[in-house]
């Protein structure tokens, strides 16, 4: 049975799955601990920027969308200390307050490895092509919620639980068009899960995105200031 008899359609649930595999993937890898997410899927009506450090990408092309990741500041200090440590950096040379200009700078790194990572899956798995803007980090020491608009058509939102080792939590939401992939005929997705291979991405992009986060801790100073904050 040819895929025209019974074709196969790709939604939002498995958009959202392959995301959520390149959150697993590279924070696994670039931790060297165990990041996993709940089996269950929350349909949500907006995303929201909360409390304590939260990032938001916008991705466009085959098809338009937002991803925001939450972080509690245990989630974030514990992944920014296990990935600083198995990069042999030394426990007190670390920063010990998620406030600190150097954790928002390595979380933003992290982000823009995941999305990365899930842009080459939709290029392989989707046959389509998505290009994404910079990651933006902000340390929100207020309970306030930021709503982050996106212009979507038909706009269907969703909101994951995931857990690190230490069993702390973090949330990603995702917003997207109301959108279907059907696969016409057969074709090779060939998946890259070499550790070695996302290690060397890890690594690579650790000395060229520390620059670039530095030079964007202004524009997150003038984000806040446009925000009210």
């Amino acid at each position: 049975m040819n895929a025209k008899e019974n074709p196969t359609v790709y939604g939002t649930e498995d958009i959202l799955m392959s995301l959520c595999n390149s959150v697993t993937d590279v924070l696994s890898v670039a931790t060297q601990t165990q990041i996993r997410y709940s089996g269950m899927v929350q349909r949500i009506t907006k995303t929201c920027l909360k409390p304590d450090i939260g990032c938001f990408v916008l991705f466009d092309g085959g098809f338009s969308g937002l991803v925001v990741i939450n972080f509690s500041a245990q989630a974030a200090m514990e992944l920014y200390e296990t990935y600083m440590l198995s990069m042999a950096m030394a426990k007190e040379d670390l920063a010990t307050s998620h406030t600190a200009d150097e954790v928002s700078n390595v979380m933003g790194e992290l982000m823009n490895q995941i999305v990365g990572n899930f842009t080459g899956k939709v290029s392989r798995e989707l046959q389509t092509h998505i290009t994404q803007n910079q990651p933006k980090m902000l340390v929100l020491n207020k309970q306030v919620m930021l709503s982050v608009d996106a212009n979507l058509d038909k706009p269907e939102a969703r909101r994951v639980t995931f857990f690190t080792a230490r069993n702390n939590i973090f949330y990603l939401e995702m917003a997207i068009d109301r959108t279907e992939f059907i696969k016409l005929f057969d074709f090779d997705a060939q998946e890259i899960t070499d550790p070695d291979a996302l290690i060397a991405q890890a690594n690579k992009g650790s000395d060229a995105a520390k620059p670039a986060a530095q030079a964007e801790s202004s524009e997150h100073d003038d984000l806040l200031k446009s925000l009210g904050m």
